[in-house]
């Protein structure tokens, strides 16, 4: 199944014409952000014979993600032959699941194959956008001055590239380094240092274990135990290499069973029935195994459903915490001092650095963007309660705009790159259909959104996600799931097969 498959090419279409005339724009298309999400919008772009755009990143390399995310161990916990675009499988992958480094060497080498060298723009960091409604333009400014004008906005800016401070009292006052795991200080070294990790999520569950190896003494503070199952991680021989660069068709046959065997684990998250539970008894079984503490293993045993967080893959977290230089500590933080950090039971434990392994802000990903479109909405404003969109890609009042990563495409079971190869071949449609039939515009219809909508949450209402029993990063301020999509992704890949220009308000 390729979710990339552009449509028919159209017609050259209209071209930039000079500013200062009437819906005059340097590029039909400006893409924010150079990760997967843009790369692979670029991608499709080129292989739909659009070659007038523009992809503008705020960083001097591309990469997103997995180019700012560099601490000791960062991996994909998703197998990397389906983490990585249907149209450019990789046989020489080295294992199931790759490092950030080969999945960033993977994403140079996408650009160099598809030659979007011309098309990058880097440091250019976008601060806000405004449409034109009488031009039918995106007005794009950079932090620089500088500025670009296009028929159709792309914002594959992904939403992990915020990261999220706890609200700690005198977090500030601390007197040594303290960083986010997501701007790793490469140039601390922390060998026979005290550190203290606060924080358990995916990014600490991968770098706690380096950290253990290197450090004096590492105290990992834990507010909720995350539900952790082991990591299926293999090896690929050279044999394997070979036969998957030589059988295009076994390197199909591998994805997909691997698509498939991951798309039922969304009946977990959204059956009422005990599956989930089924899950739960192997991960307890997997955490007997590998704590026989009993009150270490107590600490660190989930008491709300499993899925309700995000699920994590582990072979070597468990063991880390047995450590003896590894302390966990789940009385609640009252404050951070200048030389450490204080719980609620009055101790206070010096340390020499901190690290805050504590996500990212994803209900503010646009937050850095004003995004403003028509009668001067703004889309930051709109989104302060619960995100409103069609499908997580276009938003009533925001012509020729395309979400990639949208509200509510997230997932917690599958491939994000099916869903951005999904979300990019629908905003091409909407591009050429823009070309086809020289339109200044096109605007999904509120109606046909407020319908969207009311069956998302109508979906979300009873999974997991939404009633597990705990609060995590898929909800918002409001309790509101604004994160993940309540289906299967190939449903979504269905509904995103087709734009219908009748779901749309249209201007010549």
């Amino acid at each position: 199944m390729n979710a990339l498959t552009p449509a028919p090419s159209s017609t050259p279409g209209p071209q930039p014409r000079r500013a200062g005339e009437q819906g005059a724009h340097d590029f039909e298309v400006a893409i924010i952000g150079a990760g997967f999400s843009g790369l692979g919008m670029g991608i499709l772009l080129k292989k739909a014979g659009i070659e007038s755009f523009v992809l503008l990143e705020k960083a001097g390399e591309l990469g997103g993600t997995w180019r700012e995310n560099t601490y000791p161990g960062a991996a994909c916990d998703v197998p990397s032959h389906l983490y990585s675009f249907s149209f450019e499988p990789n046989p020489a992958w080295s294992q199931a699941y790759s490092s950030q480094a080969e999945i960033l060497e993977y994403l140079r080498h996408c650009a160099r194959k598809y030659e979007l060298g011309p098309h990058l723009r880097f440091h250019a960091e976008v601060t806000r956008a405004e449409f034109e409604e009488a031009r039918g333009v995106w007005t794009v400014h950079m932090k620089d001055g500088q500025r670009v004008r296009a028929r159709s906005l792309v914002l594959g800016n992904g939403a992990l590239h915020l990261p999220a401070y706890p609200t700690i009292p005198g977090r500030e006052r601390f007197e040594g380094p303290a960083f986010h795991s997501a701007l790793w200080r490469h140039d601390l070294e922390l060998s026979d240092k005290t550190v203290a990790v606060i924080g358990t999520g995916a990014s600490a569950i991968q770098f706690v274990p380096q950290l253990a190896r290197r450090v004096r003494k590492l105290y990992l503070f834990q507010r909720t135990p995350p539900w952790i199952l082991p990591r299926p991680d293999s090896v690929f021989s050279p044999m394997e290499q070979r036969l998957f660069a030589r059988i295009p068709l076994l390197g199909w046959l591998y994805r997909a069973a691997l698509y498939w065997s991951h798309e039922w684990h969304a009946a977990l998250f959204l059956s009422k029935h005990g599956l989930t539970r089924i899950v739960e008894w192997l991960a307890r079984r997997y955490l007997t195994a590998s704590v026989p503490d009993p009150k270490l293993r107590g600490l660190l045993t989930p008491s709300y459903r499993l899925g309700c967080k995000r699920v994590l893959l582990s072979n070597d977290y468990y063991p880390a915490l047995r450590q003896p230089n590894v302390e966990l500590i789940t009385e609640g933080i009252e404050s951070i001092g200048p030389r450490g950090v204080r719980t609620r039971n009055g101790l206070e434990r010096e340390v020499d650095a901190i690290v805050y392994g504590t996500g990212f802000d994803v209900a503010r990903y646009l937050a850095p963007i004003r995004i403003v479109g028509r009668q001067g909405r703004e889309l930051n404003e709109l989104w302060q309660d619960t995100p409103s969109t069609y499908l997580g890609i276009t938003v009533s009042g925001f012509p020729n705009l395309y979400l990639l990563m949208g509200p509510n495409t997230g997932l917690g079971h599958n491939s994000m790159i099916f869903m951005i190869e999904a979300q990019a071949r629908y905003a091409l449609q909407g591009i050429q259909a823009l070309r086809a039939q020289d339109l200044r515009w096109l605007d999904v219809r509120p109606e046909v959104q407020a319908v969207f909508n009311e069956a998302l949450h109508a979906r979300l209402r009873d999974t997991v996600w939404q009633s597990g029993g705990c609060r995590s990063w898929y909800q918002n301020a409001q309790g509101h799931n604004a994160a993940l999509w309540p289906g299967f992704t190939v449903d979504y890949w269905l509904r995103t097969r087709h734009l219908h220009l009748g779901d749309y308000q249209l201007r010549l």
